[in-house]
């Protein structure tokens, strides 16, 4: 859309990085990553076999973690290159398994591996790895061990021919590069173009293609001089993340509130991608970062189930496992000059609304539109492009069809990760899972906030934090550093209350 002026804001704190991307003075989109619950898939590990397996043809390998990681026959590099040179291999009916060389004529105790994470530690059970290694990137994934050309089954057929060969050329040229006395038929790795990428030109997939190669030499060179067990690479931060695949030529700015990601941030994006680095800036104000835009309000409102709109209508969203509906009404909205009319303008507005409201709570799956019922085939056909006029400045992959005999509109967004909803919020136990209520940890990190907010503007003895048990435990146990690492950051002691009859959501911080 033209003179699309966009800023994306990052509120930094040891325990949760948040993003916001605001378009034209309205928050669009919202990032949070929470330190204590990042996990381990996609992170590159120097390995070490501690035992091997042949009654399970797996082995133990040993990352340096509490518990030692699960390598099966079928993840080993050896395994996967043989499946894919003979994939008829299964036989002909598909019942027939390929025949793999035994694991303990693979490995052996005591060998060092390169091995990736493909499945998080779950109770008393260890990682599980492979030693494929697969980098991804924001257009590709790229497989070094590899030589292969792979292109999205999403991508319709007849696209996916043209694609292989220009990322094949592309892929050639930057080989090249990187090592002038290497053929063109030599290996340059293999890559996998992913669904978005459909419509990328030439430029974004060699700055990808850039950006993993590089990344994969930093692996490289890091496995010859750290010593066995070492971290070699780990899946890109939130932070990292923004700069890769959020920055666009409309960003004019990316501020940041803290000084030490800022200067990390920085010298990350002057090595991968320093285009992005000219619109870095580290955020002073005295205001909270997201007070800037009132974004608190923006998220507090996303949490519910009711959107107004400027024009007296409102929508209605609901969220279920299956899919999600959004109802749009005209509420108190008696503006236009006709009943006709007034149904057109109030659609109008709500295809707009819902768009926002589809990046800003994240929902994905399918999602069933009710429009208020329109007589006139040109404003329906108005409505529905403004509606995706709006779902083109969406990045997610999204598909809407045209009104339904029922005056519906069914559409697919991509799922990408968890909605807001369920990122900040469980299922209440007061009213038997119908409703929803902040996570404790939700709770906890507005109570940080809200003492943040209050020693800007006071200078008490104390601060005492009033809240549920459930939140006051959480603050005696897993965020206990994190509160420690705020009284020293505000120099005051900060202490806690338990209140029984508070709800999980409810709390005070009492100014002593």
């Amino acid at each position: 859309m033209p003179n699309l002026q966009q800023e994306i804001l990052i509120n930094w704190s040891p325990q949760e990085t948040r993003v916001a991307v605001v378009e034209n003075s309205a928050v669009q989109e919202l990032h949070i990553e929470r330190s204590l619950e990042m996990g381990l898939v996609g992170n590159v590990y120097l390995g070490k076999v501690s035992r091997v397996l042949p009654g399970m043809q797996s082995a133990f390998i040993d990352i340096g973690l509490e518990r030692a990681a699960f390598l099966h026959v079928a993840d080993l590099l050896s395994s996967i290159n043989a499946r894919h040179s003979d994939p008829d291999s299964a036989g002909k009916n598909g019942d027939a398994p390929i025949a793999l060389a035994p694991i303990e004529k693979q490995v052996f105790e005591g060998q060092t591996l390169l091995v990736q994470v493909i499945k998080d530690p779950i109770g008393t059970k260890g990682a599980r790895l492979t030693t494929q290694i697969s980098l991804s990137g924001r257009l590709l994934v790229f497989l070094p061990q590899d030589n292969h050309i792979g292109v999205s089954q999403k991508i319709p057929f007849e696209q996916r021919k043209q694609l292989r060969e220009r990322l094949q050329e592309l892929a050639n040229a930057a080989a090249l590069s990187d090592n002038p006395a290497q053929t063109p038929n030599g290996l340059v790795g293999g890559y996998i173009l992913r669904t978005n990428a459909e419509e990328a030109s030439d430029v974004e997939l060699a700055d990808d293609i850039r950006y993993l190669r590089k990344t994969w030499a930093r692996i490289q060179d890091a496995s010859k001089r750290l010593p066995v067990k070492s971290l070699l690479h780990q899946d890109l931060s939130l932070l990292q993340r923004v700069m890769r695949d959020m920055v666009s030529d409309s960003t004019q700015s990316i501020k940041i509130d803290s000084k030490l990601q800022f200067d990390k941030l920085l010298a990350f994006s002057n090595e991968f991608m320093p285009s992005s680095a000219l619109k870095l800036q580290h955020y002073k104000g005295e205001r909270p970062i997201f007070d800037l835009f009132n974004i608190d309000d923006e998220i507090a409102k996303a949490l519910g189930s009711r959107v107004e709109l400027k024009s007296g209508g409102y929508l209605i969203v609901d969220q279920t496992e299956a899919m999600t509906t959004i109802d749009v009404n005209t509420g108190a909205y008696v503006g236009a000059r006709n009943f006709d009319e007034t149904i057109y303008k109030t659609n109008l507005e709500a295809a707009g609304a819902i768009a926002r409201q589809l990046r800003l709570r994240n929902l994905g799956g399918i999602i069933i539109l009710d429009f208020i019922d329109m007589t006139r085939p040109e404003h329906r056909a108005a409505v529905l492009d403004e509606f995706r006029k709006h779902l083109s400045r969406d990045r997610v992959k999204t598909s809407c069809s045209d009104f339904s005999a029922l005056g519906l509109v069914e559409m697919t967004r991509k799922r990408t990760r968890e909605s807001l909803a369920r990122l900040l919020c469980e299922p209440c136990a007061v009213c038997a899972g119908k409703g929803i209520v902040k996570t404790p940890r939700s709770v906890v990190y507005d109570i940080f906030r809200e003492i943040l907010r209050e020693a800007r503007q006071f200078s008490p003895r104390e601060f005492r934090i009033i809240a549920a048990p459930k939140v006051i435990d959480l603050f005696l146990d897993e965020e206990s550093q994190h509160l420690a690492e705020l009284s020293d950051f505000v120099g005051k002691p900060i202490s806690l209350q338990s209140e029984s009859s508070a709800g999980q959501e409810q709390y005070d911080v009492v100014l002593m």
